[in-house]
């Protein structure tokens, strides 16, 4: 099992998809890792050698910022948009789509499952003073 910046990969996938698997890493930047390194995309995760994976670990916490490092910018990020009340501040602070998308339909994601809410109706009155002339 190979742990690579705290994440423990899946020992029966490709290293090229389980490098994915570490937050910040796609599979474009994971083919870009693999190119540097010198490491075959095709091998399995379970058939890596020590050295395979300390360099692996060494190359991305020498070049990139992920996990928690990222997730920790991205929140001082929102953060920092929220305090000085920016536009995008105030949609991430009421949660929703800070990117221009529309939300009178679709947005779920952000807004969360539908609640539907039913027609109010007036109160009826009742028979005795409906037939009634005055």
């Amino acid at each position: 099992m190979a742990r690579i910046a705290g994440v423990e990969l899946p020992k029966d996938k490709r290293i090229d998809i389980a490098l994915t698997y570490i937050y910040g890493i796609g599979r474009s930047l994971s083919n870009r890792i693999l190119a540097e390194t010198g490491i075959a995309p095709d091998i399995r995760v379970k058939n890596l050698s020590e050295t395979d994976v300390s360099k692996l670990s060494s190359y991305i916490s020498q070049n990139y910022k992920v996990e928690g490092d990222l997730r920790r910018e991205t929140q001082e990020n929102m953060k920092r948009l929220i305090e000085t009340s920016s536009y995008r501040g105030l949609r991430h602070r009421r949660n929703l789509p800070c990117r221009g998308q529309r939300t009178r339909t679709n947005a779920r994601t952000k807004r969360g499952k539908r609640k539907t809410i039913g027609a109010v109706r007036a109160a009826k009155k009742p028979m005795a003073e409906v037939g009634r002339k005055e």
